[in-house]
């Protein structure tokens, strides 16, 4: 799991009290946000877990701040303090399109399969373009509006690759 993590010098931050004041200090001194992609191994439990919660609330698979920080361990307190801070990399509360590239067996079903897998999702699907099948197997790219996907971005491209078929799955843009 990746995770986009605001605030200058975040990759070398320690899992200390002072690591708030430390980013703060980095971001007056520079003027300006920045943005680091940072492996989620590399960052303190805290993030994954605001993270987690945030997920929760945004899928509606929980109603509140309350339940959400609960089901994962969490205290209010630090949810409200890094809420802000740390969002996926393929963040659902932003209306976004995101484009597949997959390879699929020239099989009968197996892009209805994968099609049921988007739908069930709740993504709209935008786009659909497939190539000519060539040697028992297919290109097929698809573009998909994200707002109102039930699930995290990241659970659907497991779920695609675990779907019988498809061979490969990859996220082009967004």
């Amino acid at each position: 799991m990746h995770g986009v993590v605001k605030y200058d010098k975040i990759i070398h931050a320690q899992k200390t009290n002072d690591f708030r004041s430390r980013t703060k200090e980095a971001l007056e001194v520079k003027g300006e946000n920045k943005y680091y992609l940072v492996d989620a191994d590399a960052l303190p439990d805290v993030f994954i877990k605001v993270t987690k919660a945030k997920e929760l609330l945004e899928t509606g698979a929980v109603k509140t701040v309350a339940e959400a920080v609960d089901k994962v361990d969490l205290s209010r307190s630090a949810f409200y303090k890094y809420r802000d801070m740390i969002r996926p990399f393929r963040d659902l509360s932003r209306n976004t399109i995101v484009s597949f590239s997959t390879v699929l067996h020239d099989r009968p079903g197996v892009l209805a399969a994968m099609l049921s897998v988007l739908t069930g999702s709740g993504a709209n699907i935008l786009t659909i373009n497939q190539s000519i099948p060539t040697d028992g197997a297919a290109i097929v790219t698809f573009s998909l509006a994200t707002a109102q996907m039930k699930i995290a971005t990241d659970e659907l491209i497991t779920k695609l690759r675990e779907t019988d078929g498809v061979i490969t799955v990859e996220v082009q843009a967004g």
